[in-house]
């Protein structure tokens, strides 16, 4: 088991990792399936979403930020080996099944349904519930540094020492996403994702939507 940071983070950050039964069984779940390299992006996340929360008086659900934040990424895994879903939507769908079995109320679920499935899609979150928001501005800030400045240099320093994003990070990650994602190009469509495939596969074709409009055959 490895050792708990909640206690260690608090002190640096003055924020709170949930450590009620439903986080711990989420923190749990997510270490058991992801690599260290996705559940540590997903607890930053998590650090990034809540100080942007409360640096921007922004109000959330500790728990349901937790979980959403835990669970962004799970449609990478393995797991979904075999899924043509998206992957946001297997996440979402994972967080989804998660809270329901632990009776959580369906509003909530769908907050938290809604903030795995939309965490790669810009300019919609930020005008949602705050669990939505933040997820989506967390992972823009651990993977693109996007909001970097809205940051003390002190509270960079300290979200990535309690959970390291360790050497290479940037490939790693470009790795997690294609090979979570190079079974179902299709689903790339549409949104960003579709870079991890043209980056890692010199084969891979982009679907032009300008093409699909002119050659439609609705006339």
């Amino acid at each position: 088991m490895k050792p708990d940071k909640t206690g260690q983070t608090k002190a640096m950050l003055d924020i709170d990792i949930p450590d009620s039964p439903l986080a711990r069984e989420a923190a749990e779940l997510i270490r058991d399936t992801e690599s260290e390299l996705l559940f540590n992006h997903s607890t930053r996340v998590y650090l990034w979403g809540a100080l942007l929360g409360k640096r921007n008086g922004i109000g959330y659900d500790t728990e349901l930020l937790y979980v959403a934040a835990m669970f962004h990424d799970i449609g990478l895994t393995s797991a979904y080996g075999t899924s043509q879903l998206r992957f946001e939507v297997d996440g979402a769908n994972a967080a989804r099944d998660f809270l329901r079995s632990h009776r959580v109320d369906e509003a909530d679920v769908a907050k938290v349904w809604t903030a795995v499935a939309l965490h790669t899609t810009p300019g919609i979150p930020e005008h949602m519930h705050g669990e939505i928001a933040l997820v989506q501005a967390g992972a823009g800030m651990d993977v693109a540094g996007r909001g970097f400045d809205a940051f003390t240099q002190a509270q960079r320093a300290a979200v990535i020492a309690a959970y390291p994003r360790g050497a290479d990070f940037g490939e790693k990650m470009i790795d997690a996403f294609y090979e979570g994602m190079k079974h179902r190009p299709g689903t790339t469509f549409g949104t960003f994702n579709d870079d991890f495939l043209a980056h890692k596969d010199p084969s891979f074709e982009r679907v032009d939507l300008c093409s699909i409009i002119l050659n439609s055959r609705l006339r």
